[in-house]
């Protein structure tokens, strides 16, 4: 009987996979302890007594400030990792300032997630991007998990909605949402605006950025590294062999351009990861930095501007970016707000390194994890590994075109 060596990876196969794929250091690090830790239990609840007791340690352990904390209950939201929200009662990180309650959010990883990523780059990013579009305050991190169960970190509760309340909807956070006529076009230009800023932060900013190794104008190595870590996270998960995702990788090598700017890429950036304040109408927060990278602006913009992500004006023509702008006109005001040009073939590129990426979330990981019951999101994303094939048809359409 043939067993599966990704159920229970050896030495020998973990070594393997590290050793083929060169991808940034923080990057193995992260991947690497999800192998070790697969042939571990499933995922069973966590009371939120032990997250409490493992939040409190490590905030004993970074500040040494006095506090306690109160109130703490389940935050519902996001396919990929356990929240946790709790009121924190202190005097600030050093103890010196006024008596005051702040409402906190711890975010924590499951034993795997549909996307394994590295809470310490998630918080360096949310950290960069204060004051440069609305973040909430990101306070600690528990990089390796040494405090809680598993690497969390744990941030500022920022108040809003992500879809409005008249228009109730049951469908995934930020799948189709319809913020209706009058709504779109108030969010759109702040969503547009926040893109651009993020997009040209300094070289001198984006250099405070410890766990992420830097990209280099002229060069193609960053996006070959995303390219590296993808094709190692489909060798690590995959069910079953697909070749069209490894003629898709082949592809995407031989045609990987060189960069013209060095920008931070979110990696989600769309409808569902930002939060509006309904009475006001401005955006509140930028949610989810966790797919972050340094590399091509266009990388954002094909991923914002994707099919399933936006929906049919009530023309039933135009298609409307995130649920907000047609996508020939978010591109425009894209350009005419950060001052980047908008290149068609790099749009080309990265809409079919886009599709290969989620083949691989939702061929490989999702149905790995579904599978074996290591996350809390078991229905959800085993739902999630269902779009695959229809991702993975788009993919081969976009690749017949180019090499026609």
């Amino acid at each position: 009987m043939l067993t599966d060596p990704r159920g229970a990876p050896d030495a020998a196969f973990i070594e393997r996979v590290r050793s083929t794929y060169q991808v940034e250091p923080e990057i193995d690090r992260v991947l690497t302890r999800k192998l070790k830790g697969r042939a571990g239990p499933e995922y069973v609840p966590v009371p939120l007594e032990r997250l409490v007791d493992g939040v409190s340690s490590l905030i004993a352990a970074e500040s040494g400030a006095d506090f306690t904390i109160a109130n703490a209950r389940w935050l519902s939201g996001g396919a990929s990792k356990l929240q946790m929200a709790f009121d924190l009662n202190w005097r600030g990180p050093d103890g010196s300032g006024p008596e005051r309650t702040e409402p906190m959010v711890l975010r924590m990883e499951p034993p795997e997630a549909i996307v394994e990523t590295s809470r310490l780059r998630e918080f360096e990013a949310i950290q960069l991007m204060t004051g440069v579009v609305p973040v909430p305050p990101c306070h600690w991190v528990d990089e390796e998990g040494k405090h809680l169960p598993h690497p969390a970190l744990v941030y500022g509760f920022a108040q809003g909605t992500t879809k409005p309340s008249t228009r109730p909807s049951t469908q995934v956070t930020g799948i189709g949402t319809n913020f209706g006529p009058e709504l779109r076009q108030v969010l759109a230009t702040q969503f547009i605006d926040d893109l651009a800023a993020i997009h040209t932060v300094s070289a001198d900013r984006l250099a405070e950025l410890k766990s992420f190794a830097p990209a280099v104008v002229g060069s193609n190595e960053s996006v070959l590294r995303q390219i590296a870590w993808w094709r190692r996270v489909w060798d690590e998960d995959r069910p079953e062999d697909v070749p069209l995702v490894d003629v898709a990788a082949r592809w995407l090598i031989a045609n990987a351009p060189p960069l013209d700017h060095v920008s931070l890429v979110h990696g989600d950036y769309r409808a569902g990861n930002f939060l509006y304040d309904e009475a006001s109408q401005k955006i509140t927060a930028w949610l989810d930095w966790e797919l972050a990278v340094l590399g091509d602006r266009h990388q954002d913009l094909t991923w914002t501007t994707g099919a399933h992500f936006g929906h049919y004006h009530e023309d039933g023509r135009t298609f409307l970016a995130s649920g907000l702008v047609p996508v020939d006109e978010f591109y425009r005001r894209y350009e005419a707000a950060s001052g980047l040009p908008v290149d068609p073939v790099r749009l080309r590129y990265y809409r079919i390194f886009n599709d290969f990426v989620s083949c691989v979330h939702m061929l490989a990981t999702a149905a790995r994890v579904a599978r074996g019951g290591k996350t809390h999101q078991d229905v959800v994303v085993g739902w999630l590994s269902m779009i695959g094939n229809v991702i993975a048809g788009k993919l081969r359409d976009s690749l017949a075109e180019v090499v026609r």
